[in-house]
């Protein structure tokens, strides 16, 4: 009986220590040397002291402790996680992974296991993989039969399956924090952010302490563009497990969102002294050197990611991106070596963007096309993408935005006259006429902003694809008084991104062409600049620049035309309806003549000229664009007809260019076409 009775305050003891770990790993570990002073190799409290160790920063004695237990074929999954976190807290990211494979494989329904395995498998870069062991870890954590159903059809994508049952399930029991977090994670993978947002507010209201649940909620509100927000909850999560990789690597993307680039940039630092393998830590650190010109820098970390992971595409476009790095022929070798191996098609089409850079680079122009088409259509597979969404908009816009219309709601909106608008197509001039303007003592620049695209979607209230969008109709049943909370709302999300007190800021998202009339209605006073380009030679920038996220009309050579003949054609429309409204930049007329453009620019936003925006490229603000290189050098123009020794392999484009195309030139076409 006394054996019986030792044994119970053993388990309990053990118990008492396992719940001291997150709250003070100290004190946990003062314990478990106990419980192995009375029970010298009790294996649970071996388990105990290394964990207790691993969260004090000592992973190398926790796995000392760990790899004796780890060999013992009676091992339990507990030990393998243990190992596998001791293991990645090492940099020692391949056996990490092989121990998180075992413990998963030891126990299928461990969901903390699975939580790790996913985390490092999204450090390893294998997102897929990542994915479903996230998707794996819900399961786990759910013992309802109907959450099984809910989370097996969550595990095998049927996205839809899996919301209809959720949603089934909290019609009946509203504060099921599981369903509710289920259901964010189904939001989310559609894109539906706000949605997902919503959802994971209520699910840490209802249980603080649901810490997944608080780390999806960082992500999506990250995605948003909300990294203030986004860090406070990072913080939080930090406070508990000040080690964690992943939330690190989230902390600093976090800091670069909202333009914190030297602190961003000192901890991706911190965190690759100890994780100096992690090849997409330094991908991630390059991308914010490249942002704020310390191309050098940025050059070297892009290849030592490299060296670690020869395959990884889209450090290979990285390098690509930044437009004045050469390919060696042993890089090109590399790139296609790995083509031929079995890799994701996100690192094949990155490869394939590369190789036509290297390739276009070299003179190679039937080549460099073949890889630029290839890269486009294994891209374009991956997106959503419907044309006509864009011509239903335009249509509705054209319709709502008469001139008696807005002409009723003059007066209306937020008068503040900070914003500085610059709309268009990417790859149109935009990065160059907001370097342009930044340089001015008056205007901060500041980055492509998604707000303004956010604050359409919310109007909209479409809840799938399949729904109707309200915007922008409803945009006329708004009282002045509403579109006037709408304007200061966008100048209160923006807020974060200003870093100085010049008065004006810009908000360079060239897709913001969509809502010109929003920006009418609730900032009357904002300024608005078009970035025009030559359509022949902007469609075809597009279709070789692989985007990071967005632009997923650029995929496809008809839906690009087709998607510029819409631009052109809604702006025209603004064109008649508010004459001098919108300010037109060509990009062609600004390389032949900048000082006379810069100043025509100028006088449309009322600012006196000021040399320093002849000198743009001198400056040394950040940059988070493509054209992130080329603003820091004086304008060229080589560029400006490059597109021509791609010719014959533009007629898809050209033909739906049409519409957009000078009159002269459109004959042409439509003669050729009819021929063909």
């Amino acid at each position: 009986m006394r054996a019986q009775d030792t044994t119970t305050d053993l388990a309990r003891v053990v118990r008492e220590t396992s719940r001291l770990l997150s709250q003070d790993p100290v004190a946990a570990e003062r314990r478990a040397r106990e419980i192995l002073s009375g029970h010298p190799g009790h294996a649970d409290g071996i388990l105990l002291l290394a964990a207790a160790l691993r969260r004090q920063g000592k992973a190398a004695e926790a796995r000392a402790l760990l790899e004796p237990l780890a060999r013992q074929p009676e091992a339990r999954s507990d030990v393998h996680l243990e190992l596998g976190q001791a293991l990645a807290s090492l940099g020692e990211h391949a056996a990490a992974l092989a121990a998180l494979r075992r413990a998963v494989a030891r126990n299928s329904r461990h969901a903390a296991a699975w939580r790790a395995l996913a985390a490092e498998l999204s450090l390893a870069g294998l997102s897929q993989e990542a994915d479903r062991a996230h998707a794996e870890a819900i399961r786990a954590s759910v013992t309802d039969p109907e959450l099984i159903e809910a989370a097996d059809a969550l595990l095998d994508n049927r996205l839809a399956i899996a919301e209809r049952l959720l949603r089934q399930r909290l019609k009946r029991q509203p504060s099921d924090v599981a369903a509710i977090r289920m259901l964010a994670e189904v939001a989310a993978r559609i894109g539906r952010y706000e949605d997902a947002e919503r959802l994971l507010a209520r699910a840490l209201e209802l249980a603080p302490g649901f810490h997944e649940a608080r780390r999806h909620y960082a992500l999506v509100l990250n995605r948003q563009n909300r990294s203030a927000e986004a860090l406070a909850q990072i913080e939080q999560l930090l406070a508990r497990n000040p080690e964690d990789v992943g939330l690190r690597n989230l902390k600093a993307a976090a800091l670069g969102q909202i333009g914190e680039y030297e602190a961003a940039i000192a901890l991706y630092e911190e965190v690759l002294k100890a994780h100096a393998h992690q090849p997409r830590l330094w991908m991630s650190l390059g991308h914010v050197l490249k942002t704020v010109g310390r191309k050098a820098d940025s050059i070297a970390a892009y290849r030592r990611c490299l060296a670690l992971a020869p395959t990884l595409g889209e450090a290979w476009w990285s390098l690509a991106n930044l437009k004045r790095v050469s390919f060696t022929p042993e890089d090109c070798a590399t790139m296609r070596q790995a083509l031929t191996q079995e890799i994701s098609e996100e690192d094949r089409f990155h490869l394939h963007f590369a190789l036509g850079k290297a390739e276009e680079d070299a003179g190679h122009f039937a080549e460099s096309f073949r890889h630029y088409a290839e890269g486009n259509r294994l891209r374009r597979a991956l997106v959503h993408y419907d044309p006509e969404d864009v011509a239903s908009h335009v249509r509705r816009c054209k319709a709502l935005f008469s001139a008696d219309f807005l002409r009723s709601r003059e007066g209306g909106g937020c008068p503040a006259p900070d914003p500085i608008f610059i709309v268009g197509m990417p790859r149109a001039g935009s990065t160059l006429i907001e370097q342009i303007l930044s340089s001015h003592p008056l205007v901060e620049g500041t980055m492509e902003l998604p707000d303004l695209p956010a604050m359409a979607r919310r109007l909209g209230g479409r809840q799938s694809r399949s729904d109707e969008t309200l915007y922008p109709d409803i945009l006329a049943t708004l009282s002045p008084e509403e579109l006037a909370g709408l304007g200061q709302e966008y100048l209160e999300r923006t807020r974060v991104q200003r870093k100085t007190d010049r008065p004006f800021m810009i908000d360079k998202l060239p897709n913001n062409f969509l809502h010109v009339g929003l920006i009418r209605l609730v900032l009357p006073n904002a300024k608005i600049i078009d970035a025009r380009r030559d359509p022949m030679g902007c469609c075809f920038s597009n279709f070789k620049q692989h985007f990071a996220r967005g632009q997923t009309f650029s995929y496809d050579l008809r839906e690009l035309g087709d998607y510029y003949a819409r631009y052109v054609e809604l702006m025209a429309h603004f064109d008649a309806v508010l004459p001098g409204y919108v300010h037109r930049v060509q990009y062609e007329d600004m390389v032949a003549n900048t000082e006379a453009e810069v100043r025509r620019l100028l006088a449309f936003l009322g600012l006196p000229f000021d040399p320093a925006c002849l000198r743009f490229y001198e400056s040394r603000r950040a940059v988070r664009t493509a054209s992130s290189e080329q603003v820091r050098q004086p304008i060229f123009q080589d560029g400006v007809d490059h597109w021509r020794h791609f010719e014959a392999w533009l007629d898809p484009l050209k033909e739906a260019l049409v519409p957009a195309l000078p009159q002269s030139v459109r004959a042409s076409v439509q003669e050729k076409a009819q021929s063909a």
